[in-house]
């Protein structure tokens, strides 16, 4: 890289920066993040920062599930991009690579650029990167070559796709970077679309495993085209759902699902139910269509009061 590079490049960077552009580029906005809120100057050549040893493993233990959930994804995805000089990193909610896959002739090549787990490749560190703006951005994107917020990076190719956990909360990074000259949009579309599979992948174990003794009922996504995943108990209670399927049935991301009826939720006989065979998955339904109120269950289940307290007590239900 000879010496113009870095001020030709970073002269484009604040010229963009400066001519309000960010206000109708994404691309523009972060690089504007990465200059004015967080300091960094795009000519820098600080080799990237790294987490120390001790701090790394304590970095993948606070996502051991995810971990976990990932190995097999990233093998296939690394199968499928591997050959052609591409490594795939799995990234931490803070833009911290826990896991990677790689060519071992790679290896150093790869170390040196900072495609390395511990690496810091947060927007507050790296600026504009794969990763970092994907953490920042949470969709998505690739950052290709001289889109990087640092001259020293402009040499790579970064596709990322924001990971969420079992609660629809986002989790974490998977990312396909490469430094060969000649990755073209075409191989780039392929890479973004493996990856995205991979994600998703990711995601519907994640889901599995956090909900292992329910069963996992599929549901439409919004768009027609992907699948969303519902979790429900023995008593026919929802007590999960994947993002798609939040998105599917309107119910806020990021946090844990109050259960409902399955019949409620994703519609069928929704007959009322009866107490005939005293069964408690029937209580636990009146309750929660009654929003715990007693009086209106047992209106609901034809009982009396009584009975129905008796029922709660006998079941262990709270109300």
């Amino acid at each position: 890289m000879d010496g113009s590079m870095p001020r030709h490049h970073a002269a484009r960077v604040e010229a963009a920066i400066a001519s309000g552009q960010a206000a109708r580029s994404a691309l523009v906005a972060s690089w504007r993040r990465s200059s004015r809120l967080h300091h960094l100057d795009p000519a820098g050549r600080g080799l990237p920062q790294r987490l120390s040893e001790a701090e790394l493993r304590q970095a993948r233990e606070r996502v051991a599930p995810l971990l976990a959930a990932a190995q097999g994804a990233m093998d296939r995805l690394y199968q499928a991009v591997g050959a052609s000089g591409c490594c795939v990193l799995l990234a931490d909610g803070e833009g911290v690579p826990v896991d990677r896959r790689g060519t071992p002739a790679d290896d150093t090549t790869f170390q040196s650029w900072g495609l390395w787990t511990g690496a810091l490749w947060s927007e507050e560190h790296e600026g504009t990167n794969g990763i970092g703006t994907c953490v920042v951005e949470q969709r998505p994107l690739t950052i290709d070559r001289d889109q990087h917020f640092f001259t020293r990076n402009t040499l790579l190719s970064c596709t990322a796709v924001p990971i969420y956990d079992h609660e629809a909360a986002f989790v974490g990074v998977l990312d396909v970077s490469s430094c060969r000259a000649d990755r073209t949009d075409a191989f780039s579309s392929l890479i973004a679309l493996a990856a995205g599979e991979a994600a998703r992948r990711i995601e519907a174990d994640l889901f599995r495993r956090a909900f292992a003794n329910a069963r996992i009922v599929l549901t439409p996504g919004p768009d027609g085209q992907s699948i969303g995943l519902v979790a429900v108990d023995a008593d026919d209670l929802v007590i999960g759902a994947s993002r798609s399927a939040r998105a599917g049935f309107g119910i806020a991301p990021g946090r844990a699902l109050q259960p409902v009826p399955a019949a409620d939720l994703l519609g069928g006989d929704v007959a009322r139910d009866h107490l005939a065979g005293g069964q408690r998955a029937v209580v636990q339904r009146a309750l929660l269509r009654a929003g715990g109120n007693v009086s209106a269950a047992a209106k609901a289940l034809g009982v009396s009061r009584a009975t129905l307290h008796r029922k709660l007590k006998q079941f262990a239900l709270k109300h």
